[in-house]
């Protein structure tokens, strides 16, 4: 399966997150219940992490970016011109 290069992309909120994780597994042409299936992630699970809805575990979303063959990375925040409150 081919896939386009995903690019890094900064994540501010839980809807963001739940949007690029959306991208990746629409890339990958998974419905919601294929790319949890392997990870014991049920489809319900998988919407409510990309509609960005809080209270996601850990635990939960490690398995999802493993089914989606993705990795966190943490970096020091840089400067941004985001205005108070648009993000965290």
């Amino acid at each position: 399966m081919e896939l386009r290069n995903f690019m890094d992309q900064v994540i501010y909120s839980p809807k963001a997150l739940g949007n690029a994780l959306k991208r990746q597994r629409k890339e990958k042409k998974l419905n919601q219940q294929a790319a949890g299936s392997d990870f014991k992630i049920n489809q319900t699970t998988i919407s409510s992490i990309e509609q960005g809805a809080p209270g996601t575990r850990l635990e939960t979303l490690f398995r999802l970016l493993a089914a989606l063959e993705l990795e966190m990375v943490i970096r020091p925040k840089k400067p941004t011109n985001v205005l108070p409150g648009d993000h965290w």
